[in-house]
């Protein structure tokens, strides 16, 4: 029998789970409508001991969940209002809803499930961690900053902390609708951007720089050539035909050249670049007089 309530849910998830791992092709791409089929074949044959509807619903999402999304931490990843999700181990998950910030009621099955979320993302932002290199900034599909950092440098469990970017970037409309600036100023920056000057945007963790950054490159000419350099790319240029995104990436223990910032700012330069907008905090390093031949130079520096 199944325990009640989310016990309950849980045991029957992963009874449904194991069904379907048992069944699944992993030598090809299984497209989400099959993975679907899929989960609802193995609900319908479990016949003993079924929960209620409302119980199966809950844990036809946990299967797809687990199985092709960030298992528990995708529910939280689909809302819109949910700006910032925090894990501290596999049994505390917080979220920043609406400036707010909350604890989740659910946690990860276990401390390898965890691991293996871990190990998903940065698989797919191209890049490694383990107990050689535990700390690593990467991104989700979405654009999302995610910041891991291992057991046991994190004493009470692995880190995992994802600042969320909203689908469509601020406008410099939308920051001034909030009152964030007044038109005067906006119409300044706005001839500053267009007569190429050299601009630097600074402040805090969670100040606003990505966002105000890209609001800003709303002012940029259509017509230009756009280069933009980052460690972990984030930057969503709004309007740019003509537009290279670079990013830096770190040695890792298979044999993979470390490629830094100063590389990529080399590189851009010999890619006709118009303006180039970068984000570093070591760019300040960086010989300047290298970048006086581009004629707009945005940067951001947190």
């Amino acid at each position: 029998m199944y325990k009640r309530g989310e016990g309950r849910i849980k045991n029957y998830a992963e009874e449904i789970r194991n069904r379907v791992l048992s069944r699944m092709d992993v030598s090809r791409e299984i497209p989400d409508e099959e993975l679907w089929a899929m989960i609802d074949e193995a609900i319908a044959e479990q016949t003993e001991n079924r929960p209620s509807l409302c119980a199966r619903e809950a844990a036809r999402e946990q299967v797809f969940h687990a199985l092709r999304g960030l298992d528990v931490l995708q529910e939280l990843l689909d809302d819109p209002q949910i700006t910032e999700i925090m894990v501290n181990g596999s049994q505390h998950i917080f979220y920043e809803k609406e400036g707010q910030l909350l604890q989740w009621e659910k946690q990860f099955s276990s401390v390898e499930k965890l691991e293996d979320v871990i190990q998903s993302i940065v698989a797919a932002g191209n890049r490694m961690v383990n107990e050689a290199a535990p700390i690593v900034d990467t991104r989700l599909r979405d654009g999302s900053r995610v910041n891991i950092v291992l057991a046991p440098i994190a004493i009470d469990g692995s880190v995992i902390t994802i600042r969320k970017f909203p689908e469509r970037p601020m406008q410099m409309d939308d920051l001034l609708e909030r009152g964030s600036l007044s038109q005067e100023i906006a119409d300044e920056l706005r001839r500053l951007v267009q007569a190429g000057y050299n601009m630097f945007v600074s402040g805090g963790t969670g100040s606003g720089k990505t966002t105000f950054l890209n609001a800003l490159s709303g002012y940029i000419p259509h017509s230009e050539r756009v280069i933009t350099i980052e460690d972990s790319a984030e930057l969503q240029l709004n309007d740019i035909s003509n537009l290279v995104r670079l990013e830096t990436r770190a040695a890792n223990l298979e044999n993979v050249s470390e490629i830094p910032i100063r590389q990529l700012i080399r590189t851009a330069l010999r890619m006709r670049p118009e303006r180039i907008t970068m984000k570093k905090r070591e760019i300040l390093n960086f010989n300047m007089q290298r970048l006086t031949v581009i004629y707009a130079l945005l940067k951001q520096i947190p």
